[in-house]
């Protein structure tokens, strides 16, 4: 796979992935941290991360001058099993990393569209760049909840204003995302990727066959390159 400005390492399995995203993020936070005061880590919901999280949570950094939040969230309460601030909670913000600290995006507004003026405040007030943003992509080449059919132009571009933009899955799953200009204002991001089949999705986006779709408007943004981590 060629992707310009883009690398590809590919893992034997999910064990070995697991270990290489924590000790890159661990690396990234550790330089980010030996230049400023604070920073903050953006990392994504889904199955394919938690034993990252959970390798991550253990490592000795100095949590309390991190701050972590998500790339998405689906539009229920933190305590559902879809809440990606549960998983979170659950996998990473536990043992060392408890001292870091959360901006959720989840408030408790009826909706995502209300939510999105005290959100991006929010997420403006983060230390940025972030030091690092960890993503996962679906196999319909989603990002974050930048849905193919659904994301506005607007969340796709990585030279526009807003930070958030509000969401709807194809299953019709209210959620609020990090938009591509928020996810691009990072010194490393990860695409945290599993599959064959992710991979085929992942080729067609460099090859240029599927310009539509997120994950190839990710691949397109020239501000930072994308570091795909990759196993069966």
């Amino acid at each position: 796979m060629a992707i310009a400005g883009t690398t590809e390492r590919l893992f034997p399995d999910a064990g070995a992935q697991a270990a290489g995203l924590a000790d890159a993020v661990a690396a990234d936070l550790t330089e980010a941290l030996g230049e400023t005061g604070a920073v903050a880590l953006v990392v994504t919901g889904g199955s394919t991360p938690g034993p990252a999280y959970d390798r991550l949570s253990q490592k000795a950094l100095p949590w309390a001058r991190v701050r972590v939040t998500l790339s998405d969230e689906r539009w229920v309460p933190p305590a559902d099993a879809e809440s990606n601030e549960r998983l979170v909670r659950e996998r990473l913000l536990t043992g060392p990393a408890a001292a870091a600290g959360f901006t959720a995006l989840k408030t408790s507004d009826p909706t995502p569209a209300a939510a999105l003026p005290a959100v991006e405040r929010a997420v403006a007030a983060l230390p940025r760049p972030f030091a690092a943003v960890v993503l996962g992509m679906g196999e319909d080449g989603h990002v974050a909840s930048l849905f193919p059919g659904d994301a506005s132009p607007e969340a796709l571009d990585a030279e526009a204003a807003a930070l958030v933009a509000s969401a709807r899955s194809p299953a019709g799953v209210a959620r609020l995302s990090l938009t591509l200009r928020a996810l691009v204002d990072a010194r490393r991001i990860y695409l945290l990727v599993r599959g064959e089949k992710k991979r085929a999705v992942l080729r067609d986006a460099a090859a240029g066959r599927s310009p539509h779709l997120p994950i190839a408007a990710l691949f397109r943004q020239a501000h930072r390159p994308v570091e795909v981590f990759w196993s069966p």
